[in-house]
């Protein structure tokens, strides 16, 4: 690996950790509709990475700001969350960009991702608690999952776009 690519993808995993850690501090937006919900804002670095680098490096910095993000802020529970959807999110995002890109914009693609982070997490849940009736929480996790989907897609598409004219691999 080119060391230029090696330090891109090191500050990349540095923004990453800083806004998750920024989002770990900010109140709950959505505190009366779905308690534990965030905006993801970190979710923008990884679709970044995603759509320059690709699939493990996404991977890659995704994980890392989980597990860092998590040792961090001291939420060690929570990042049993936080690297399932990752996980799941990720690989989501990269299958629906790589295949269905001409059907869908990098907003759908974050969509997707959104959608597969609740889902992951709710499985996490469900397995913690053992009880699946957590799920009852899906319909108000996936309408949260649409309105935070489009906020990062609009988010990482600008960046994408102004930073391929400087991103030089």
């Amino acid at each position: 690996m080119k060391t230029r690519k090696i330090v891109y993808l090191a500050l990349l995993t540095s923004i990453g950790l800083a806004l998750h850690i920024l989002e770990a501090q900010m109140p709950n937006p959505f505190i009366g509709i779905a308690p534990g919900a965030k905006l993801g804002l970190a979710n923008i670095i990884g679709l970044i990475t995603l759509t320059i680098f690709g699939f493990k490096c996404a991977l890659t910095v995704n994980l890392l700001r989980c597990v860092i993000g998590g040792l961090a802020t001291g939420a060690i529970t929570s990042m049993f969350y936080s690297v399932s959807g990752a996980l799941v999110s990720t690989t989501l995002m990269w299958l629906i960009y790589k295949y269905y890109s001409k059907y869908f914009s990098l907003v759908g693609v974050s969509v997707f991702g959104a959608l597969g982070h609740n889902i992951a997490q709710l499985f996490v849940a469900a397995t913690i608690i053992n009880n699946p009736k957590i799920f009852v929480y899906l319909p108000i996790m996936t309408l949260t999952s649409i309105f935070t989907g489009v906020f990062i897609g609009i988010t990482a598409n600008y960046t994408v776009t102004k930073t391929n004219y400087i991103v030089k691999i």
